[in-house]
């Protein structure tokens, strides 16, 4: 985490397509912005030195901000919304709007800063990759919709199959983007090839991984998987041993793609010993695929951290 800096001015921006809604959290001072470069670079150099802005990640409209503001010397919080929308539940807010949004990113900053982490740009390479990884994945969920909607229907059976040979081609071209851009940095390569070694990751979840692992430090294997949401959320009370569940704060596609990785793992020598001791021990099906993708994360954030290939003793000393 960066060195805390002296800040005087907290500023929440409610972030849309076309506007930017600020506020000012000790005066409660708020200004509209046009989410436009020449706007914002205006109202950047209207900002008092020992600035910090909040804004809640969205898509890509909060991108611009984040980027100029940055390169403009002042500390930028890019927050979880799920995260600040929990936050103004338990202060007690009742009402939602672009205002009262801004200024509940303002009062979340100034109370959480020291546990948040500051917003550094990825590279335009990361980026990219980011978009490209975004798109494929709307692109699969939209053809399992659209299979799983039409499939059965009588006369559709052929326009179906035509309609879903098209995304399969857009889905090809974009997975010929991603390994393009991989391959074009030697130690993005080497390390995409490290994480294929993993039983189970294959040309689809290596590259999500590799964006992540490469766009944030993470301390530990543990904080790793706690990003993906993978991790479990303990509910003890006393003697009271309450029910655990996933956080899910993560990407749910990367829960997805780590879920889709342990089923094809679990048919590997590596992994299955592992998967069958969790279902003899009582755990649903579901359950122990849940484990083997946690181990999965786990193992990814390893391999990369260390520079090491997959190594199936070791995943089976921690069974």
């Amino acid at each position: 985490m960066q060195t805390p800096r002296v800040v005087s001015t907290f500023i929440g921006v409610d972030v849309s397509k076309d506007t930017l809604v600020t506020c000012v959290h000790d005066s409660g001072a708020r200004r509209t912005v046009p989410n436009q470069r020449s706007a914002i670079l205006v109202w950047l150099k209207s900002l008092p030195s020992g600035s910090a802005i909040g804004m809640e990640a969205t898509g890509t409209y909060h991108e611009l901000l984040a980027d100029l503001a940055y390169s403009h010397g002042v500390l930028v919080y890019v927050l979880n919304p799920k995260h600040v929308h929990r936050y103004a539940k338990g202060v007690g807010l009742r009402t939602k709007t672009d205002r009262v949004d801004a200024a509940v990113i303002a009062r979340y900053l100034v109370r959480e800063r020291s546990d948040l982490h500051p917003y550094h740009p990825a590279s335009p390479e990361l980026r990219q990759l980011q978009r490209l990884l975004l798109r494929r994945a709307k692109l699969s969920r939209s053809r399992a919709g659209l299979q799983q909607s039409l499939h059965g229907l009588n006369g559709l059976t052929r326009p179906l199959n035509q309609l879903l040979k098209h995304f399969d081609a857009l889905i090809a071209q974009i997975d010929a983007r991603i390994k393009l851009l991989i391959d074009a940095c030697p130690q993005r390569q080497a390390a995409n090839l490290r994480l294929r070694t993993i039983k189970g990751v294959g040309p689809v979840v290596a590259p999500a991984l590799l964006y992540l692992l490469q766009r944030f430090a993470f301390l530990n294997a543990d904080s790793f998987v706690a990003y993906t949401g993978y991790d479990l959320c303990v509910d003890d009370s006393g003697k009271r041993v309450g029910r655990r569940r996933l956080s899910k704060e993560g990407p749910s596609e990367l829960r997805r793609l780590l879920y889709n990785a342990a089923m094809a793992a679990v048919s590997s020598p590596a992994w299955k010993p592992i998967y069958q001791h969790y279902l003899a021990k009582g755990l649903s099906r579901t359950a122990a695929l849940v484990v083997i993708a946690r181990k999965i994360a786990r193992t990814a954030w390893s391999i990369y951290t260390h520079n090491t290939t997959f190594d199936p003793t070791r995943i089976t000393r921690q069974a």
